[in-house]
């Protein structure tokens, strides 16, 4: 009978599983493709952007500013008035002195908001202002 006892004990330690390796794994695949993936930076709001034949295509923008048709402007998916653009776009700059600004700025919106918002940019400091345009054949 003690035999018996012994041989179940053995078995019972014997069918023990280590996980460890397997979740090192896990974490390594999480960080590849954490830094692998690109993020795409929005307004926070859908826009029609006007279309120009002179459009180029911009490589990277720090800073977005939509500009929606009933004048509403958006700064990271957050609606903010247009008297406070300046502190903001200050703050973001501050946080990334080589940032860039590009304004989203619906084709139905008024012009003189879009203007107020490009003075507020260039008053914080914003060396590289443009404004954002679809190339006609998309």
């Amino acid at each position: 009978m003690l035999n018996i006892t012994a041989a179940r004990r053995s078995q019972k330690k014997t069918l023990e599983l280590n996980i460890a390796p397997l979740i090192d794994m896990v974490f390594i695949l999480l960080i590849f493709f954490l830094v692998t993936t690109s993020f795409v930076k929005e307004t926070g709001v859908d826009i029609n952007r006007p279309a120009a034949n002179t459009a180029v295509s911009k490589a990277k923008a720090n800073i977005l500013i939509g500009v929606t048709k009933d004048n509403r402007i958006y700064l990271d998916k957050r609606e903010i008035d247009i008297r406070v653009v300046r502190a903001n776009v200050e703050r973001a700059l501050a946080e990334n002195p080589e940032g860039s600004v590009v304004i989203v700025a619906d084709k139905e919106s008024v012009t003189g908001v879009v203007i107020s918002v490009m003075d507020g940019c260039k008053m914080a400091g914003a060396e590289n202002v443009s404004l954002a345009a679809k190339i006609p054949s998309e």
